[in-house]
C-alpha cells in the first residue's frame, strides 16, 4: 500500500479517503506492516491526526477492523532510525546504520525473530517500505 512512485489500488484509496475524512489531515502515505496500517503525516499535523485522546485512531481502527498507527513522515535519510523505530514499536533493536545503498539493522536475538516475522513476512514488508521511501536495500543482522 502506498506511495511515492507506486501505484495505489482502490482499497488503498478508500483507506486514505477514510483517514482524511475522520482526521481532516490529507496524506498519500499508508503502509501495511505486520497486519497493521500505518499512516504517515507531517510532524506538525500529528496531534490533529491522532485526535483528542487518540479518538481518530480508535475510530479508523474500528471501521477497518485493523490496528492503526500514525507516525511522522521521515524528513530524508537522517530520520530513518526514528522512522523504523516508529513502525516496529514496541519491538526494539540495537542499532541501525546506513552504508552506501544499504540500511543495516542490528537486532538482538529476541527482537530479530519479531522483526523477521513468520516466513520472513515482516522483513519483506520492511524491505519494500525502505525501498519505496529511501531507495535503499534493507537487511537485518
Amino acid at each position: 500500500m502506498m506511495l511515492l512512485g507506486g501505484t495505489i489500488d482502490m482499497q488503498d484509496m478508500r483507506h486514505l479517503n477514510l483517514f482524511q475524512r475522520i482526521t481532516g489531515v490529507s496524506t498519500r502515505y499508508a503502509i501495511k506492516y505486520n497486519e497493521m496500517i500505518i499512516f504517515c503525516v507531517p510532524k506538525r499535523l500529528m496531534s490533529k491526526a491522532l485526535g483528542e485522546k487518540a479518538k481518530n485512531i480508535r475510530k479508523i481502527s474500528e471501521i477497518l477492523g485493523k490496528r492503526i498507527k500514525i507516525i511522522p513522515i521521515p524528513q530524508g535519510i537522517r530520520h530513518i532510525k526514528q522512522f523504523i523505530e516508529a513502525i516496529v514499536s514496541p519491538v526494539v533493536f540495537k542499532d541501525l546504520e546506513v552504508k552506501g545503498n544499504e540500511v543495516i539493522l542490528t537486532a538482538g536475538s529476541r527482537s530479530k525473530a519479531a522483526l523477521l516475522g513468520r516466513n520472513k513476512r515482516r522483513l519483506l514488508e520492511m524491505q519494500k517500505i525502505i525501498k519505496d521511501f529511501f531507495g535503499k536495500e534493507f537487511k537485518i543482522i
